[in-house]
């Protein structure tokens, strides 16, 4: 019975997609057509009432502080080194990434290990290495991989498994480390690098930053609740890096923005870098390098195999327009002050935002969306006119940010396309800045896609070790480009290269034609406006001899625009062998942009039948290697996740055990982690935010107000102000209680304490965790003086995990953190974690 029902489902599944099969197996581009068949009318896909309230749900996901310490036999710093070898040869680099494990403890553990890669990385191989065995992984799916690595860690056998969480966010799960064990794990990937305005950059991530829980699953996105060690701390693991660059034009320049280097001239063309310095592993790796006479090495690559042939077109697009050809613009300003953009991240925001407002044109209109746990609107019935007087008045409520709360991006982006919108003619611009630490990236990817025909977007990623998958596949659904800012200092710089991008296309409705030249799975199949000195890059594959021509036309400001490459100039060659998982990341990346506008099973199935025959790490495809040898006689073992540093710049406002975790908490305290008034609550990282906003709740899309009725009020605006006051005072009052009411707080002195308990969530026996929390709370003295609104986060064996402050005294971390982190009780989880929210003041 249950060998017909797989036949007759196989059968199913060979008929619906008999129709995109190819030589090569599923044809992506067959896919993606018919996916793109199934949008509604108008081209997109509109979310149910349903769909939108899970995605606002409040889910228990969060980074936490490691505490060092715990049982002595375990070893709890499994990873011991992260290095990387990197080769470019023109424009494509080849990295190998090495992870060296080691159990210094004297039990056996399974070490899980979080860490990016690049957003445009094809990772296609992995090894283990055991003492002078080597174990070649195998690319399965997903769950076979998984069942595969389970099985071989219950039989005590040495394995690891490497799975993708986002395009650049791995883990690495090493099973039956034991005692005095060294396994070494090397993964292979490949990436093409594409010059902006004459200059290559290479990225080397190095840690991936705390992201926000809300919103995500907690059954996939377990990855989300990792240690982190404190601010300020180092990387506990050695790290280190080293390139070698040829390139068929001669270096001009060769620096390194993040890092101290030394680097050798082998000859005008090559040169070896390496690290001048110790640590750096907290911060991504950039190398930036000039081409002679600032030339970019476009043209075509080709390269043929047995069975197929790939080749990548490089071309370089026309000057942009004159400023006298540019229309009307309006600009919508999306900024994170969420508690993981408190110090650096924000300053850069404000400088950023400083200066992209100083810039505009008297002819411009703007508008400023700022989110944390909620949002708040400057001017929600319509964008403002850029005067002098404007501006200044945004600029100073934007400074006086600082910081705090969760990071629910989506709302903000639902709130900012909300806006009503100008007079006919005025092209909107939606631009966001964040570091991007959210875990909802696939919905704000669908929501941009959905209402493309609406805005162009691009995206500001702010910090050392900035979500670039998040920056990039949002600046790609809405067809504007990413942006990263490093350092405060090179604010206005990226302030400048946005405003030459945004000022108008350099090039529009572009077509590529082969002629001559049988290409076939091109990729991107339909090409979006260049916007400024950037290549245009094409992947395909093609068939019998390299030949013809590849001719791309357009129309710029001036007039029509054609350009063409003479295929047979451009011999194929062995060193551009990457070309088979550069073309096959490509497919994948688009083809994972659609499964984010709604998942279909033939998109799953295009992407995994891509990851299993090219060798491809995808969302659905992961490698595993098992090792012959059973080293663990019990299959009994600890599982350790290793901490990672937080990036540099980012405070411990980022997770959820901050220092104070008390944000912008001025309101009272609401419930979901969203509060009343400018304060209440958020959830995830950075705990305290922002409360909820006049705007419709994320239950229902946002709309602008009745014709007769009144427009809606910014966040914080209860009522009507003073008419002496400005509108932007009145949609950004300052974030602080004034001093009067705060040494009305000082001085308030109680005899007593109460303890209420305001909610829970997947929590068994909250009641004996109440019980030793009030006898724990009232032995200390710091309590007494003030009002606190407390979060524990507590695992399955009754352990705080993580400590909020929700509002109250800022000074209470420090006095209340080493008692509640160390407090076991008989309240369990009943999921991956529990909640108890406590309200903790002075009484009789």
């Amino acid at each position: 019975m249950v060998g017909n029902l797989r036949q007759s489902l196989a059968l199913l599944a060979a008929v619906l997609l008999a129709p995109a099969l190819a030589a090569g197996g599923v044809s992506p581009s067959k896919v993606l057509e018919q996916s793109d068949a199934k949008l509604s009318p108008n081209g997109f896909v509109s979310l149910s009432r349903q769909q939108t309230a899970d995605l606002g749900e409040d889910k228990t996901l969060s980074p936490y502080l490691y505490v060092a310490g715990g049982d002595p036999a375990t070893e709890r710093l499994p990873l011991k080194e992260t290095s990387a070898e990197v080769q470019i040869a023109g424009v494509i680099a080849r990295v190998k990434v090495h992870q060296i494990f080691e159990n210094s403890g004297n039990i056996p553990i399974e070490a899980v290990y979080v860490f990016p890669a690049s957003t445009r990385a094809a990772v296609h191989g992995m090894r283990m290495k055991i003492g002078a065995r080597t174990v070649e992984a195998k690319i399965e799916r997903k769950q076979e991989a998984r069942a595969q690595y389970a099985a071989a860690k219950a039989a005590g056998q040495r394995a690891s498994l490497l799975e993708q969480q986002r395009p650049n966010v791995f883990t690495m799960n090493v099973a039956n480390l034991m005692p005095r064990d060294r396994i070494e794990v090397e993964l292979d990937y490949s990436e093409m690098l594409v010059p902006d305005d004459g200059v290559y950059e290479f990225v080397y991530p190095t840690v991936v930053g705390p992201r926000y829980g809300g919103g995500a699953n907690p059954q996939t996105d377990k990855w989300i609740a990792n240690p982190y060690l404190s601010e300020g701390q180092g990387e506990t693991y050695r790290f280190d890096i080293k390139a070698h660059l040829e390139t068929g034009i001669p270096l001009k320049e060769l620096v390194s923005p993040s890092h101290k280097v030394k680097v050798d001239y082998a000859s005008a063309n090559s040169a070896d870098v390496r690290l001048d310095q110790s640590g750096g592993g907290n911060k991504d790796f950039i190398l930036r390098y000039r081409l002679a006479g600032d030339r970019v090495e476009t043209g075509l690559l080709t390269w043929q195999g047995e069975k197929e042939n790939f080749f990548a077109l490089m071309m370089e697009p026309p000057q942009r327009p004159s400023p006298s050809q540019i229309p009307p613009r309006e600009y919508i300003f999306v900024v994170d002050v969420s508690g993981s953009m408190h110090g650096f991240p924000l300053d850069t925001s404000k400088a950023l935002m400083n200066d992209l407002l100083r810039q505009m044109r008297p002819s411009d209109f703007f508008n400023v969306v700022l989110f944390s746990g909620a949002f708040q609107i400057l001017a929600p019935q319509g964008s403002l006119p850029a005067t002098s007087a404007n501006i200044g008045q945004a600029a100073e409520a934007i400074n006086r940010q600082q910081g705090g709360g969760g990071t629910e991006l989506l709302a903000a982006l639902r709130g900012a396309y909300a806006i009503p919108r100008q007079a006919r003619g005025t092209s909107r611009t939606v631009v966001v800045i964040t570091d991007g630490f959210v875990g909802v990236e696939a919905q704000s990817f669908k929501f941009v896609r959905e209402h493309l025909n609406e805005a162009n977007l691009f995206a500001f990623g702010i910090g050392t070790s900035v979500n670039r998958a998040l920056m990039e596949g949002m600046a790609r659904a809405g067809q504007g480009e990413p942006f990263i800012v490093l350092r405060p200092d090179k604010a206005a710089e990226q302030a400048l290269k946005l405003r030459q991008y945004i000022e108008a296309p350099v090039l529009t409705d572009i077509n590529v034609r082969f002629n001559d030249f049988e290409a076939y799975e091109v990729a991107p199949s339909k090409v979006p406006d260049l916007m400024a000195r950037r290549p245009l890059v094409v992947f395909g594959k093609y068939r019998g001899a390299p030949r013809g021509n590849i001719q791309v036309t357009g129309m710029t400001a001036s007039g029509r625009f054609s350009q063409s490459v003479e295929v047979a100039q451009f011999a194929p060659k062995a060193q551009n062998s990457p070309l088979r998982w550069l073309w096959a990341r490509k497919w994948v990346s688009l083809l994972d942009d659609e499964v984010a506008m709604g998942p279909a099973k033939e998109l799953e199935d295009a992407i995994t039948d891509l990851g299993l025959s090219y060798t491809l790490l995808t969302n659905y495809t992961s490698f595993v290697a098992i090792d012959s040898e059973k080293a663990n006689r019990t299959g009994q073992s600890q599982t350790v996740d290793q901490p990672l540093p937080l990036p540099e710049g980012v405070s411990n406002y980022a997770v959820g055990s901050s220092p104070s975790g008390n944000a912008l908490s001025l309101g009272g305290v609401g419930t979901k982690g969203r509060g009343g008034g400018l304060g209440g609550y958020g959830t995830g990282a950075g705990g305290g935010g922002m409360g909820i906003s006049s705007m419709p709740s994320p239950a229902a899309p946002p709309v602008a107000a009745a014709a007769d009725g009144p427009a809606p009020r910014s966040l914080a605006e209860p009522k009507p102000m003073a008419a002496r006051r400005s509108k932007v005072e009145e949609s950004f009052p300052p974030a602080k209680a004034s001093a009067v009411e705060k040494e009305k707080d000082e001085k308030q002195v109680a005899v007593g304490l109460q303890i209420q308990k305001l909610s829970e969530r997947d929590l068994a026996n909250s009641g004996a965790l109440m019980a030793q929390l009030e006898t724990l709370l009232k032995a200390q003295p710091c309590i007494a003086q003030s009002k606190v609104v407390l979060r524990l986060t507590i695992d399955a064996n009754g352990k705080v995990l993580s400590l909020q402050v929700l509002s109250g005294d800022e000074g209470l971390a420090s006095c209340l953190r080493p008692k509640l982190m160390s407090l076991v009780s008989a309240a369990r989880a009943t999921a991956a974690s529990g909640i108890l929210e406590v309200a903790v003041s002075p009484g009789n």
